[in-house]
């Protein structure tokens, strides 16, 4: 009855989602669903049993202060859209930062494209049972080799159509998994079974290094900043609040919820979350297969087309996007053979985090050089104390391995 229950939502959600003429004529709704689909993609995925692994029961205070660190820095960016784009054309030290921020994102998404992939990959192998050393990278290699043959050849405006319809699949399977997850910690709290899970939950420094090298999982926010073009500053701002929170809300009942599946050795397996679900309802590793295979397809065709925009505009239109997406492709192979999945998660975080500094850099400068601010003290404070708190991420987050 329950796998029946959950599949109806998943459709109901999944379609509304995809064919709804209301959304789909909202400019509000097409402004935060894309920082939205990139926050839920693949951290949604992997945040449960990489923190159970690492925290154990500890993993719900440990992404409320991972969502906190994003918010903080979301505030940075949504105050560099308001005030420092009308003055993004000018020269000086923020200028100058911000344009380093954007050869740093294109690097990040590099890095993001090959995670994605090699995550997909991860997915199909745990779903058709094949385990072998070098499955991993040559599925991830031809899937780069596809997209990037697709982006040199026609461009991926072809392959944008899929976006749509794999956030929608996403979104429906991650509230129709809510849904399982709630009626199945009802059922063990009503029949006096409900209990916390038996596993460590200690932090040493090695972990807080790790939880770092997380911040991947929450990461996808900053998407709003390059809206413009579609979206108006004060739209793009609100939007990406909404995301924010929303998104925090999901997540933050989704580890909740799920605390209760932890068990010993679930860490190191990001496709543990399919495993984990099995005892809720038989039809949800099914389910979580699909989402996840089709929404980090379209997560990497949108970092890798992202990438390609950002090299066409850092060398002012001197590399033709044929030259990018062959650049991208070169890069992200030799990422794929010389990583593996959860090495990979580190070093996006890593690369975001480092991003992030720069975007909290450049809001300080911002800010210094606006007198005429309200509150202006405390942004100066907080925009010193996130640069620094992205340093850090910048500078010890290492792999879960």
């Amino acid at each position: 009855m329950l796998s029946i229950l959950i599949i109806i939502t998943c459709l109901a959600l999944t379609g509304y989602l995809a064919f709804s003429k209301r959304l789909s004529q909202s400019s509000d709704w097409k402004a935060m669903v894309t920082p939205l689909a990139s926050i839920m993609g693949s951290g949604f995925l992997v945040s449960a049993p990489l923190l159970g692994g690492l925290v154990g029961s500890m993993a719900l205070p440990c992404m409320a202060l991972l969502l906190l660190l994003a918010y903080g820095v979301g505030s940075a960016i949504r105050f560099n859209i308001e005030y420092f784009e009308p003055i993004e054309n000018e020269r000086g030290l923020a200028q100058s930062m911000a344009f380093l921020s954007r050869i740093v994102l294109a690097a990040a998404y590099f890095i993001s494209v090959t995670y994605y992939l090699q995550l997909l990959a991860a997915f199909i192998l745990h779903a058709t049972g094949v385990d072998h050393p070098i499955a991993a990278p040559i599925i991830t290699t031809s899937l780069l080799c596809l997209i990037g043959g697709i982006g040199m050849w026609k461009g991926l405006d072809m392959l944008e159509g899929l976006e749509k319809y794999a956030i929608s699949i996403n979104l429906g399977m991650i509230g129709s998994l809510i849904l399982g997850l709630i009626i199945y910690n009802v059922n063990l709290l009503l029949g006096g079974d409900w209990k916390l899970p038996n596993v460590s939950s200690e932090v040493n420094f090695d972990d807080l290094r790790v939880l770092l090298g997380l911040l991947i999982v929450v990461q996808g926010f900053e998407t709003s900043r390059y809206l413009g073009a579609n979206h108006p500053s004060k739209q793009r701002i609100q939007t990406m609040r909404r995301a924010q929170i929303l998104s925090g809300i999901i997540y933050l009942s989704f580890i909740a919820l799920t605390t209760v599946l932890f068990h010993d050795g679930i860490g190191a397996d990001v496709t543990a979350i399919i495993t984990m679900t099995a005892p809720v309802a038989i039809v949800l590793p099914v389910l979580l297969s699909i989402a996840a295979i089709g929404s980090q397809f379209s997560a990497a065709v949108a970092d890798n087309e992202g990438a390609g925009g950002l090299i066409q505009d850092i060398s002012h239109g001197k590399t033709t996007a044929k030259h990018a997406y062959l650049l991208i492709l070169i890069c992200t192979v030799i990422l794929t053979w010389e990583t593996n999945v959860n090495e990979i998660i580190a070093y996006a975080s890593r690369s975001f985090a480092l991003f992030y500094m720069l975007q909290c850099m450049t809001a300080l400068i911002t800010a210094h050089n606006t007198h005429k601010l309200d509150h202006r003290n405390t942004k100066l404070a907080l925009f010193a104390i996130l640069t620094l708190l992205c340093f850090f991420v910048f500078a010890l987050g290492i792999p879960s391995e």
